[in-house]
């Protein structure tokens, strides 16, 4: 799934009237983040209908959101300087064009082939389209006027990210016009139109007076550079984590170092350089990267194990997951609400922000830990409206106290780093959380079975099972239920669920048996399942909550303020 932010700039003391269209602008570029964050998740809800109908194997599955979030992050920060050599309006109308065009490729698409191809062209011209807003929203909006403009982004990311999975997943299910899955991709068509006439009609014309050249040899190093880390982040786990992977990623440390030595000797040459050297010199734009990272990483592999512990762990449908996550959304846009109001605190209200979200993650821990297993939506609501008010919190001031020193000639290749950066934390974020999870979810649910064997063993018992029988059923089940929760593709049968069943049918020695001891290693299975996967969420609760501390003491790296008085400069 990428996400992104915005900018403000201080406006010159002889700066002509602020741009009459701008909140119209601002909505036309919200859309297009719409767009962007649903059709980053959807694929996940919409992905077993798609196999389904199309064929291919379970890795076809990751790549149809691997594909997209591989193709945007390689593309970012060239995105955000094309931006600057011609025209941010202009770009954002290309890339809101090929992503329109993108989804209609993907709704047509016959193969599995075809339909990764276009979600490549999908995060392709996303990542033309995404950082244009950027800029626009730096150039439009007075300072007094900023926060609220880029604050905006938070309630639309988490609205987004709980829409997503419960549009795909109603969509599919209504198979409207018998277009069944193919529907999540039209629906961007007059989403995408809306967006492209909207830009026509509202966004400003301006563009940079220096027309920078673009960096050919910086554009091939940084993509080299994004795919090497990306690639084995997103899809590490599907792998097992071969030696490979942690290849690749110490490959792109050097490719990045190679990247910033070129820069620098751009620069210093008086050439245009595709990241500016400048950007990394200023408090706020070098500390908001890094904090950023741990924010974004936090946010991300939050909702990824989240959505995976109620969809799988307690059998919500994607509908019930996603509207559990409401009161998360609802709570960011509360937040956002009150950070309005305390704007003059500056970074301690990002601060005051991990803090309430830290605490509104240990109210889920508290709440797993109390109800159990049978925990439902209503009881987790506090909790996550307290996280989600947090949130809002913490990300209505963090773009306009990174990016407000930003200056003019900057804009596109700050735009361009800071949306790379999202992408970049959003993909460690679920890689680092989704390969704990899994790593510990094994073992959590074997434990499992084994705190309920003693009355799986009664039940065996009455079925007349001898106790050598029931060591094995219980091994059985033990092995089978941790490997069923960990396979990559859930369609298939493990190995230890097919011996399961054929010692099963071999402990049968009557009618009644055959239906009470079936019944009896279910029931356990079941009931070990939500167990397990109970525990191991609490766990993964922990090391968010340790991520969010990180947060708050890296937010030390930023200045008080986005600008020195609270108000104006930085």
């Amino acid at each position: 799934m990428s996400t992104t932010g915005v900018a403000s700039a201080e406006a010159p003391t002889d700066s002509p009237a602020p741009y009459r269209w701008r909140w119209a602008a601002l909505f036309v570029i919200l859309a297009a983040e719409v767009m962007d964050l649903l059709d980053a998740v959807v694929t996940n809800i919409a992905g077993p209908s798609m196999r389904a109908d199309l064929g291919g194997g379970a890795s076809t599955l990751q790549w149809l959101a691997a594909a997209y979030t591989l193709s945007m992050a390689v593309g970012l920060v060239t995105g955000g300087r094309l931006g600057d050599i011609h025209g941010r309006r202009r770009m954002f109308l290309v890339g809101a064009a090929g992503f329109t065009v993108g989804s209609l490729l993907c709704a047509i698409s016959a193969s599995p082939e075809m339909l990764i191809g276009a979600r490549i062209v999908q995060g392709l011209f996303g990542a033309v389209m995404l950082p244009q807003g950027l800029g626009m929203i730096k150039e439009m909006f007075p300072p007094q006027e900023s926060q609220k403009a880029f604050g905006l982004f938070g309630p639309v990311m988490g609205l987004s990210a709980v829409c997503g999975p419960v549009l795909a997943g109603w969509l599919v299910d209504a198979d409207y016009f018998g277009t069944g899955w193919r529907m999540i991709f039209l629906i961007n068509l007059p989403l995408g139109a809306a967006a492209f006439l909207g830009a026509l009609r509202y966004l400003p014309r301006g563009r940079s007076e220096h027309r920078p050249r673009l960096d050919i040899p910086g554009m091939l190093l940084v993509s080299l550079a994004a795919l090497l880390i990306i690639f084995p982040l997103v899809q590490g786990r599907e792998y097992d984590w071969p030696v490979w992977t942690f290849a690749m990623m110490a490959a792109s440390v050097a490719v990045f170092a190679a990247f910033a030595w070129y820069e620098a000797r751009r620069s210093r040459a008086g050439r245009d350089p595709l990241v500016v050297p400048s950007l990394f010199r200023k408090r706020g734009f070098s500390g908001g990267m890094t904090l950023g990272l741990v924010f974004f990483s936090t946010m991300q592999g939050f909702m990824l194990v989240f959505n995976l512990y109620t969809q799988i762990g307690l059998g919500y449908s994607p509908l019930k997951a996603g509207l559990v996550m409401v009161p998360w959304s609802g709570g960011m846009i509360v937040g956002f609400g009150i950070a309005q109001g305390v704007a003059r605190f500056g970074r301690a209200v990002l601060q005051a922000g991990a803090l309430v979200m830290a605490v509104g993650v240990f109210g889920v821990w508290l709440t797993l830990d109390m109800v159990g297993s049978g925990v439902g939506p209503w009881q987790l609501l506090p909790s996550l409206l307290l996280t989600g008010i947090g949130m809002g919190l913490l990300m209505a001031p963090f773009f306009d106290i990174v990016l407000s020193s930003v200056e003019q000639h900057e804009t596109g290749s700050a735009s361009g780093t800071m949306t790379a950066m999202q992408q970049l934390g959003g993909a460690f974020g679920v890689a680092v959380l989704g390969t704990a999870f899994f790593g510990l979810l094994g073992g959590g649910i074997a434990t499992a079975v084994d705190h309920h064997s003693a009355g799986l063993r009664g039940r065996l018992t009455a079925a007349h099972v001898a106790p050598a029988t029931q060591d094995r059923l219980v091994a059985d089940l033990r092995t089978c239920a941790s490997d069923r929760a960990v396979a990559k593709d859930p369609a298939a049968t493990p190995a230890s669920c097919g011996r399961l069943a054929k010692d099963t049918r071999s402990a049968v020695t009557s009618p009644q048996a055959a239906a009470r001891i079936p019944g009896a290693l279910e029931a356990t299975a079941s009931s070990a399942f939500r167990s397990g996967f109970g525990s191991v969420m609490k766990t993964v609760l922990w090391i968010v909550d340790g991520m969010l501390a990180l947060t708050f003491l890296l937010a030390f790296l930023l200045p008080r303020h986005a600008r020195p008085d609270g108000a104006g400069g930085h």
